[in-house]
């Protein structure tokens, strides 16, 4: 019989790296995240690849980056045909089960208008066994359980509003912190995996929080204070931010706090902003409470042990930084993601500090279980690293994207800048030293220096970084050119039938 291995996916939605390593650190209790680090092998440089929430999910869960699986917004379809997670999974003998969301929007080619995946993108990825439906515009058997603890709405987004009146921006929630959508989800898994552990078993456990709106349940809804954050990553005033690009002035107006807390008057003060961050920062210390009972399951059932634990956001978040919220951004705080991963024999403790994508964790899975790697995964498998060691060739920067249009109802950008669907997007590339932004519409790039003011000066047209500019620019149409979509390049039909190349030696299963 071949050894049990399970797998527990857990993504926690938009939580900056920084919180565990960085700016805000030292102001978050994360006392069991912190100690499954200790445990397991930390990725200090990892990033997400696209942004917002859909896009980011299609990458992680498909491993491709979205220049080729193309779901590049909230509700732009995933391709039907495309390798993924469940899928390849599935082809391992696991049942893929879902305990949350992964924002899913379906290819209208293969489905009829009136079907009910038309009319949401907040669908399940197909080859998931929603075991029990968290999404965050649904999310109906959380509201029954809140009814059946005497809750009542005339509209459901009023359990969003901080003390049922918005009275505080840190009033806490309406529902108890036991009766969280945290602490809802965490008790559902726990009521249903103990019947699997005699199997090898793969679960995908997807948390919103610390994902607007925000407003916790005490005691997280006051247990920072405001006054002693540290103050956001800025260059200046609003207007400062604005004439830096002219991408910032309608990046600053899409989102603003408002946007962020519910029945509010929430302005765009300092004191809105910090005591927002700190009901962001006691959501994340809920996540990491319930992450912990997770654990405390694992190791009591007997589980630790044969388990892979891949802990990781899906993308990060403004926070305020250059007077900016949410992830429609370039800067490195809405792609920046914490990514813990803890396996058998792994090296306990272990940092590693070159650069890691979120297209990496689909191929490390299947690489753990012994499933072959599709070539249209873009991502490279980590097990190496949770041995201590360094894969030959690896990566010496990071890719990401985004796009900021919209096809049937153009965006701030759009109207703005004169740009349409195709050229609203963004490339990133990150090195040790620089990052540099390039737009597919005709403005300037954006370089940043990380030896000199980092992202608080563009440099791009200092003719002492030209070299490093032009170097960088090259270096990024050549990551496009060698990541272009292989789902078949590495096929050839022979004389002697289909042959096929492996396009990662450390993706091979059979290595």
């Amino acid at each position: 019989m071949a050894a049990k291995k399970n797998v527990l996916f857990i993504i926690i939605d938009q939580l900056r790296a920084d919180c565990l390593h960085g700016a805000l650190a030292g102001h978050v209790d994360l006392p069991n995240l912190r100690a499954l680090m200790g445990e397991s092998v930390t990725f200090k440089r990892h990033f997400s690849v696209v942004n917002p929430c859909g896009p980011s999910r299609a990458s992680i869960l498909t491993g491709q980056y979205s220049m080729n699986h193309r779901s590049v917004r909230n509700g732009t379809p995933l391709r039907h045909d495309t390798p993924t997670l469940p899928s390849e999974m599935r082809k391992a003998g696991y049942l893929p089960m879902l305990f949350g969301y992964t924002d899913t929007s379906f290819d209208p080619r293969v489905h009829a208008p009136e079907d009910p995946v038309m009319h949401t993108y907040e669908s399940p990825m197909e080859g998931f066994v929603e075991q029990i439906e968290m999404r965050l515009e649904m999310s109906y058997p959380w509201r029954s359980h809140l009814m059946g603890k005497g809750h009542h709405w005339n509209n459901y987004w009023q359990l969003y509003i901080p003390g049922g009146d918005g009275s505080a921006l840190n009033a806490p929630a309406v529902y108890a912190a036991e009766d969280s959508d945290t602490a809802f989800l965490t008790d559902q898994f726990l009521e249903r995996m103990p019947a699997y552990a005699d199997q090898s078993w793969f679960a995908h456990l997807t948390y919103i929080r610390p994902h607007p709106p925000l407003v916790a349940p005490a005691p997280y809804n006051d247990m920072y204070d405001p006054k002693t954050l540290p103050a956001p990553a800025r260059v200046g005033t609003r207007e400062d931010e604005a004439a830096v690009h002219p991408f910032f002035g309608p990046a600053i107006a899409n989102e603003k706090a408002a946007n962020f807390v519910l029945g509010t008057k929430a302005d765009d003060s300092d004191e809105t902003l910090q005591a927002l961050r700190a009901v962001y920062l006691g959501l994340a210390t809920e996540v990491d409470h319930h992450i912990g009972r997770v654990v405390t399951f694992l190791k009591d059932s007997g589980q630790w042990d044969n388990t892979l634990l891949v802990v990781t956001a899906d993308h990060g978040e403004m926070l305020g930084d250059h007077h900016a919220w949410g992830k429609h951004s370039v800067y490195d705080a809405a792609y920046h993601t914490p990514l813990i991963i803890r396996g058998p024999g792994c090296k306990a403790g272990h940092v590693v500090d070159v650069p890691t994508e979120s297209i990496d964790l689909t191929p490390t899975i299947l690489n753990w279980v012994g499933q072959e790697v599709p070539n249209a995964m873009d991502g490279r498998s980590l097990l190496q690293f949770l041995a201590g060691d360094t894969p030959e060739d690896w990566r010496d920067y990071s890719f990401s994207e985004l796009d900021f249009g919209d096809p049937i109802s153009p965006t701030i950008w759009q109207k703005t800048l004169g740009t349409d669907a195709s050229t609203s997007c963004v490339s990133i590339l990150r090195d040790s030293r620089f990052t540099l932004i390039e737009f597919a519409a005709d403005l300037p790039p954006l370089l940043f220096d990380h030896e000199g003011k980092g992202e608080l000066e563009d440099i791009a047209e200092n003719p002492e970084f030209a070299a490093d500019l032009a170097r960088l620019t090259r270096q990024m149409l050549r990551h496009r050119m060698r990541n272009m979509d292989h789902t078949l390049s590495y096929d050839m039909i022979t004389d002697n039938g289909p042959k096929r190349a492996q396009r990662y030696p450390e993706n091979d299963a059979s290595a």
